[in-house]
């Protein structure tokens, strides 16, 4: 292998890890994962008095989710991540469980990508790499802990071994049955609809065809059947129930249609919408996929790669809810095959004038998709104040509890949550939380999550009740040393003190001249129920730049526009305490 194959090669998993970098924290559809992860990790798994132990710490048996989620991925995670963890610290235990995800899906694409090489030459696959490293929904997504992240890997996984193999002709029916089996396995335990790509990718094959009904049965039967004997009793054991995830989310979404509660979208969505964003270079959907596909020296390999994809993605429209993380597993065949037309495009660049424009656009193309897809990372980063806010907690505690034995207890509301707010979060310390597995949540707290901690450290505990009779208590806010809030007026029991507050992403902003001063100095900080705060976190970050760039530019701005999302409220104790917030 060249060194620019190399080079090209180890972008993939190096911007994963960039993405996961600059936006260590998760959202709310991430969270049974990533919790269950940190259950397994911490709790492990108690072969007594089961039921009583699970139900008494696990996180899921308080936020059950709207169907079962299966607890395979988190099991492998937690797992691969014990030893690591072990090594670097449990307060970096979140950032390896998504790093091993992420390096996994950045694997699965490398893989696919060699087998893009052997079946269709050095150009192809370069190109492949560059139009799929210049993607930033993919690179983002890669070590989320998604269903559709599990599953993404395995995907690729089957795709690649269905490119053919010059040279391997015995090696056709092997990769096929390879391929069923990855398919399966993604459908039965992470994501069902990975089924219908199952079907447009069989069907594809028949039609060819290059296997028959008789071949692909019984792999696909022992796949299945090996997929149930994993799937059922590892998740009936953490469900305490007889339980098949998939089947669950299957007839919840697929069968009663409830999964339309979370909006709907037209029929086109995924092509007029989804599909361009994913694969963000106007060039590679627009031009090069068409090009490819309709050319005759590589139409027959680019309707290999695309044609299952486009037919699984038709298909699934007919879903009302649609979401662009449902239809990931397409981005690499259909990136592949555009790919296949950037080749063309560029050994044309010599021929005409025209052609040597379109070479040139298609360079510039893909860098100005590199500049895109940061600016949407670091738009992004923006958007998890609850994460923000309980890292700034954690650290806050941690520095007037030293050389303390303390427990500091905190309620983060439902938006800081769904914003970032995980139990990996909350640990303090490095060592792993030494809370014994089967420990129970205080009376009246069976919503709390409780972590561990060091001896001589400070323990921070979590609450996440969300019922608004008990929240509308005075009694229910006294048990808290600090809280993350949307809304301070909605905190009772006592006085408070706001000692921060986590800015979030309010759009784009453009001021200028005398303007800019007063914007910047209210981006600074905030207000709310006559609560002063200072701006924390990527906020106070945003103002700092806001301030050097109008330094520059006489009071001229253009960038995000930051709004408060998260307050962080600590007790007023004894003597009345300063209400400027130290920089910690």
């Amino acid at each position: 292998m060249k060194l620019v194959d190399v080079a090209l090669s180890l972008v993939v998993p190096g911007l994963v890890l960039v993405h996961l970098a600059v936006a260590p924290f998760t959202k709310v559809e991430e969270s049974f994962n990533i919790q269950a992860a940190h259950d397994v990790m911490v709790y492990g798994t108690p072969t007594a008095d089961v039921f009583q132990r699970l139900s008494g710490t696990y996180d899921h048996f308080t936020f059950p989710g709207a169907v079962p989620r299966t607890f395979i991925g988190p099991v492998l995670l937690a797992g691969i991540a014990q030893p690591v963890v072990a090594l670097v610290g449990f307060d970096h235990a979140q950032f390896v469980v998504r790093a091993i995800l992420g390096l996994f899906n950045a694997t699965c694409l490398l893989v696919f990508a060699q087998s893009l090489r052997r079946a269709y030459g050095d150009a192809a696959a370069r190109w492949y790499l560059l139009l799929q490293a210049s993607q930033f929904h993919v690179m983002y997504y890669a070590s989320r802990t998604l269903p559709n992240m599990f599953a993404f890997g395995l995907t690729t996984l089957a795709f690649s071994f269905l490119l053919p193999q010059p040279g391997r002709r015995k090696s056709i029916l092997p990769r096929q049955r390879l391929a069923i089996t990855m398919f399966v396995f993604a459908a039965v335990m992470f994501r069902s609809e990975v089924a219908l790509l199952l079907g447009t990718s069989v069907l594809y094959l028949l039609l060819v065809p290059e296997t028959s009904v008789e071949l692909i049965m019984l792999p696909f039967a022992v796949a299945f059947a090996m997929a149930l004997f994993i799937s059922v009793p590892v998740d009936s054991y953490f469900w305490q129930t007889p339980v098949w995830p998939e089947l669950w989310g299957f007839y919840y979404n697929a069968i009663l249609g409830s999964s339309s509660a979370w909006g709907v979208s037209p029929w086109h969505y995924y092509f007029t919408s989804a599909l361009p964003r994913l694969l963000v270079n106007p060039l590679a959907w627009a031009v090069l996929l068409p090009l490819a596909l309709g050319h005759p020296a590589v139409g027959t390999a680019a309707r290999r790669l695309a044609v299952p994809s486009l037919l699984f993605v038709a298909i699934y429209s007919l879903q009302p809810h649609k979401e662009a993380r449902f239809i990931f597993y397409v981005v690499p065949p259909l990136t592949a095959a555009a790919a296949l037309g950037a080749n063309l495009v560029f050994n044309r660049r010599a021929k005409t004038a025209g052609a040597s424009l379109l070479a040139l656009a298609l360079v510039a193309s893909v860098a100005l998709s590199f500049v895109a897809s940061t600016a949407m990372l670091l738009i992004s980063s923006l958007n998890y104040p609850g994460g923000e806010a309980l890292a700034f907690l954690r650290h806050v505690v941690e520095l007037e509890g030293a050389g303390a034995s303390a427990v500091v207890s905190a309620h983060a509301d439902v938006l800081a949550c769904m914003t970032g707010v995980t139990l990996f979060g909350s640990a303090t310390g490095s060592a792993i939380p030494d809370a014994a597995p089967g420990a129970a949540a205080p009376t009246g707290q069976s919503s709390a999550n409780i972590v561990g901690g060091r001896a001589g450290a400070v323990t921070l505990t979590l609450d996440k009740t969300e019922d608004a009779a008990v929240l509308a208590q005075d009694d229910f806010w006294r048990r808290f040393d600090y809280v993350l809030v949307e809304d301070p007026a909605k905190v009772k029991g006592g006085d408070w003190e706001a000692i921060g507050v986590v800015q979030g992403y309010g759009g784009v902003e453009f001021v200028g001249g005398v303007d800019a001063k007063s914007e910047t100095a209210a981006s600074s900080g905030s207000s709310s129920k006559g609560l002063a705060a200072a701006a924390v976190g990527t906020g106070a970050t945003v103002a700092q730049w806001k301030r050097r760039v109008t330094a520059l530019t006489g009071g001229r701005w253009l960038g995000p526009r930051m709004v408060p999302r998260i307050y962080i409220l600590r007790r007023l104790k004894g003597a009345r305490r300063s209400r400027r917030i130290v920089d910690a």
